[in-house]
């Protein structure tokens, strides 16, 4: 864990923002940073490492998500912030959905991370089509052996719920 730090909120986008200038200018990826805070500790870090990584989900979002949960071990963050320079992409936005992030703090826009070669507009307006709209084919391929699984973990006593 990282000792407790500056409280502001001013103060933890900075850091977030120092974080995302030394990894692009290192060559890790793009310009963003996050981090995610709990009870004023900053408990994950994350930038955008997708091209250094080979890895298009490594985004900062999601690097400091797995950084938090790695430190903390667990997959809740419930009651921690997270800061990150950019507005998040869908993607993201989910994971500091499925995260339990309480609230996101961001820097730029998803309009100015357009201008600079990052727009998210397309996959913003794909997934809030039906699904049959949608430009990228998802077919539904039934599968008993699938519906098994369902059953299964209804059943299973010793599951985690999440």
């Amino acid at each position: 864990m990282n000792k407790p730090g500056p409280t502001s909120h001013s103060t933890f986008m900075d850091l977030a923002v120092k974080l995302a200038a030394r990894h692009m200018r290192a060559g890790a990826g793009g310009p963003f940073g996050a981090i995610i805070v709990h009870q004023g500790i900053v408990i994950g870090r994350g930038w955008n490492e997708v091209t250094s990584g080979n890895d298009p989900t490594a985004h900062a979002e999601i690097s400091a998500i797995r950084d938090a949960c790695r430190q903390r071990s667990t997959f809740s963050l419930a009651g921690s912030v997270i800061y990150t320079t950019c507005e998040p992409c869908p993607m993201c936005l989910a994971a500091i959905w499925w995260a339990r992030i309480d609230t996101i703090y961001y820097a730029s826009t998803r309009d100015d991370a357009a201008r600079i070669g990052f727009d998210d507009a397309a996959l913003y307006q794909e997934v809030s089509l039906p699904v049959h709209q949608r430009r990228l084919p998802l077919i539904q391929q039934p599968s008993d052996k699938a519906a098994q699984l369902m059953r299964e973990w209804i059943e299973k006593e010793d599951k985690i719920p999440y």
